[in-house]
């Protein structure tokens, strides 16, 4: 537990990242279970690795070569998992974060007080609501609003929503109209959503002409020439051959629907 322990001290920011990617559990239990599996996956590639090399002269630099680089390896994956839960849910709150704030916005404009349009955010359905619950939850537990807000902001993984909460808090310390901040930071944040649209615009000619020429005409060119320079030179070609070509034509579409769906601007239209 003490080198558990030395581990998690040396990622101070470890409990302030698992909030914010809503891991369950304390640091040290995270940090104890990496630890762990990384072990025991390095034990079973040092197996391994000394079944293979045993065979020749019986050594352990390689089994304790392997131990080492694949605990290493997966520990820091394991490690990984806060900021991909991280970037995860920062990324399902971006693609709701301007409708919620403009729900605000209208509930703010129709009279309502602020505790309560953050109530009626907090009973819809997604990420951006799901947010808007756990600062609810620390209200509901006695804390004052903007230090539930600020809060809120300290925690947020989004860096939209983090705008949107700190102009809040910043017009309630200041004591002026909440809705007018609220209106200016949601108009910038559809301003920067109107330019990475343009920006994915550009980008999609640029990958629709790579696409249709590497997945569409030099495959069916290339096939084309294959099969006829087979012919000429007497190759034979069977039923794996085209099977194969297939599999790699096959990754090839998938690489580039990756590329489409990575290149797309992170929010509902």
């Amino acid at each position: 537990m003490s080198f558990i322990n030395y581990l998690v001290n040396k990622q101070p920011f470890l409990k302030k990242r698992m909030r914010m990617a809503k891991l369950d559990g304390t640091p040290e239990k995270f940090v104890k279970k990496a630890f762990t599996s990384s072990l025991m996956f390095g034990g079973v590639s040092a197996f391994f690795v000394f079944i293979l090399t045993s065979k020749e002269s019986p050594h352990f630099f390689m089994p304790l070569l392997a131990l080492v680089v694949v605990s290493l390896g997966f520990y820091k994956l394991s490690m990984a998992k806060v900021d991909v839960a991280i970037k995860k849910r920062a990324k399902e709150i971006d693609k709701e974060v301007l409708f919620a704030g403009r729900f605000l916005l209208i509930k703010l404009n129709s009279g309502k007080p602020l505790i309560n349009a953050i109530e009626e955010a907090s009973e819809g359905f997604g990420a951006a609501t799901e947010y808007f619950q756990d600062i609810m939850r620390d209200i509901h537990l006695g804390t004052p609003l903007e230090v539930a807000l600020e809060r809120g902001t300290e925690y947020c993984p989004s860096e939209y929503l983090k705008k949107i909460l700190f102009q809040i808090t910043s017009a309630l310390k200041i004591g002026v109209d909440v809705t007018n901040f609220l209106d200016a930071i949601l108009d910038e944040i559809a301003e920067e959503e109107l330019v990475e649209i343009m920006r994915y615009g550009k980008k999609l000619s640029s990958l629709t002409m790579f696409y249709m020429l590497g997945a569409v005409i030099v495959p069916s060119l290339g096939m084309t020439l294959f099969v006829v320079i087979a012919s000429l030179i007497s190759v034979k070609l069977d039923m794996t051959s085209f099977v194969l070509i297939d599999v790699g034509l096959f990754f090839l579409q998938f690489f580039f629907i990756t590329l489409f769906r990575s290149a797309r601007p992170n929010m509902d239209i």
